[in-house]
């Protein structure tokens, strides 16, 4: 599945929650359009009907900024289709999911003699992280978004993606979350973080850690650690031991982001 594809399919699966995000409507009657448009065979990544505003909200994914024709004149195409097709106003989105320098990622209108059309260009590499990690809908986009450490922005969305208790919907937010995590993310790192049973264990350490059970969270945290990395050397199991149940919870959050013993001892002197 390509990874506009599954851009698409969210949009598509959570119309609502698109809407919110791109127009901060609270529209509920949401209505997912066919995306075959009249005339020519020509098909947008997703559109979507705000009943309520009687307005329709077209998205576009872009993982490229080369296309034929190019995007500003093919969001003037679809803008004059749609609004002969079902005679309402048209709001245009083009997302693009890889950083670029390309000024066309940046490029918000058609114009040419005599016709000037706008359009809104949105660059996930500057979105806010927060808003796509406390909603299911977005979160597979997280690891797209601006962050100083993209490592502990993936080890966050794996976090989320391991709260979620219904575990079809675990395993579909993981592999949407695994395809799109690959435009930015080495595949090894991705699998580490985002296998079912290091997100299992991390649900279980999370619950023991909320029952505030210092002996128990210390005893799981160690047997983790062992499986992880291997036989842990005394120095630091010593270290680990001292540890108070809030020690260890900052510990726990960082679980998923670490990869090796040298990633561990940063953590303990960071929390020490």
């Amino acid at each position: 599945m390509s990874f506009d594809n599954v851009c698409k399919l969210l949009a598509e699966k959570y119309p609502a929650d698109f809407v919110r995000w791109l127009t901060a409507d609270e529209a509920r009657n949401v209505k997912v359009l066919k995306t075959e448009l009249s005339i020519e065979p020509i098909r947008a990544d997703s559109v979507i009907f705000i009943q309520t505003s009687s307005q329709i909200l077209h998205i576009e994914f872009q993982t490229l900024t080369l296309s034929k024709p190019g995007i500003p004149f093919r969001m003037l195409d679809y803008s004059v289709r749609l609004k002969r097709q079902y005679k309402c106003p048209v709001l245009q989105v083009v997302i693009f999911l890889q950083e670029t320098d390309d000024p066309i990622a940046r490029t918000q209108e058609y114009a040419d003699e005599t016709t000037t059309h706008r359009y809104r260009a949105l660059r996930m590499w500057e979105q806010d992280a927060s808003l796509f990690l406390g909603n299911l809908a977005l979160l597979p986009l997280a690891p797209l978004c601006q962050t100083d450490s993209p490592r502990d922005l993936l080890s966050q969305v794996a976090n989320e993606v391991a709260k979620i208790e219904e575990r079809q919907n675990r395993q579909e937010t993981a592999g949407y979350t695994e395809i799109l995590a690959g435009l930015r993310f080495e595949k090894s790192l991705i699998r580490q973080l985002l296998s079912e049973d290091i997100m299992q264990e991390s649900v279980i350490y999370q619950d023991i850690l909320q029952k505030g059970e210092q002996k128990e969270a210390l005893k799981y945290t160690l047997r983790l650690l062992n499986r992880r990395f291997g036989e842990i050397d005394a120095s630091i199991i010593d270290r680990i031991q001292v540890l108070s149940t809030e020690q260890l919870e900052a510990l726990g959050e960082e679980f998923l982001g670490l990869s090796d013993i040298s990633g561990l001892l940063a953590r303990l002197d960071s929390i020490s």
